[in-house]
């Protein structure tokens, strides 16, 4: 075990966060009964936390959800972090590696609207809230005639700003709905619909690269399909050199021996889109995520990264 007591557990303080982190603390619990009393949670607060009236792209990237909980770990001040998947740097920190992916939850975007249950059935010209770029892309090429809004906050908040009649509808991830048991307003929408951001679904525990005394404690909850799809997802992330400037969007599925990824990169605005598909053998799902990639690089042109920063 580290050397710390309790054991604890870093995370962001937002609800879910907290579901999530609660969630592997009892996972850690049950994997090492002796440890039960001495598993502690600490809810840190993010930059990305911090700043809510600007868009992510505007302050920095994703990494603003991880940074000061990184510092946490690599200052011993906590032994693990749990983080949604998608909210990962392509690259972490010097010392802090990804050694654990529980089992996947449902990687769908899901709709939550006043007027309409479907994409299809949004009126024209809706008004869609939404702080992803990859979600947004992906309703204006198929719907141009929508408008999308940034929209950022917690589950919660990004509701009663749609029941306020700030926009008419918005996309969260069907993931966090279901931690959350608020799924009552969701409507699930089709991979084939809106493909989602890499991760989606999934949580992310890092700790210390040497600390191999939580690494042995992280091990019985990782979850060998989560964790090869996510592999094949981060290596086709890595190649586009993925920012959230740039709408990019994953999906690893995994079979038995077999793995399909699916994978998109599409300008902001939506009007070009280009996808790709790899099917083969679950060992090489590092491979094909960072082949895929690179046939998405050599197909799309200067606009897909005219907004890059």
């Amino acid at each position: 075990m580290a050397d710390m007591n309790p054991l604890r557990i870093g995370t962001r303080g937002s609800p879910l966060a907290l579901v999530q982190a609660r969630n592997v603390q009892a996972r850690l619990a049950a994997a090492h009964p002796g440890l039960a009393d001495a598993i502690a949670i600490e809810a840190i607060v993010t930059s990305g936390d911090t700043v809510q009236d600007r868009t992510l792209v505007d302050i920095g990237g994703k990494g603003l959800f991880t940074k000061e909980i990184d510092a946490a770990l690599l200052d011993g001040r906590v032994a693990l972090a749990v983080h949604s998947l998608k909210d990962l740097p392509t690259v972490l920190p010097d010392g802090i590696a990804l050694v654990c992916v529980p089992e996947r939850e449902d990687p769908r975007d899901a709709l939550i609207s006043s007027v309409g249950d479907t994409i299809a059935s949004l009126p024209k010209g809706a008004v869609v809230g939404t702080a992803s770029l990859r979600r947004a892309a992906q309703l204006l090429h198929r719907r141009p005639d929508l408008k999308t809004v940034p929209l950022r906050g917690n589950v919660g908040t990004r509701i009663a700003k749609l029941d306020r009649g700030e926009v008419q509808a918005t996309l969260l991830a069907m993931a966090g709905l279901r931690r959350l048991g608020a799924t009552e307003r969701a409507h699930p929408l089709s991979t084939d619909e809106i493909l989602p951001a890499v991760g989606q679904g999934a949580l992310a525990i890092t700790c210390r690269s040497d600390d191999k005394a939580t690494r042995d404690l992280l091990a019985p909850l990782d979850h060998a399909d989560a964790h090869t799809a996510i592999l094949a997802e981060r290596a086709f992330l890595a190649e586009l050199d993925g920012s959230c400037r740039t709408p990019i969007a994953a999906l690893a599925e995994v079979n038995g021996d077999r793995l399909t990824l699916r994978g998109l990169i599409a300008t902001p605005d939506g009007k070009e889109l280009l996808e790709t598909q790899r099917d083969g053998h679950r060992n090489d799902a590092a491979r094909m995520g960072k082949d895929a990639g690179a046939e998405l690089l050599k197909r799309c042109g200067p606009a897909f990264f005219a907004f890059k920063g």
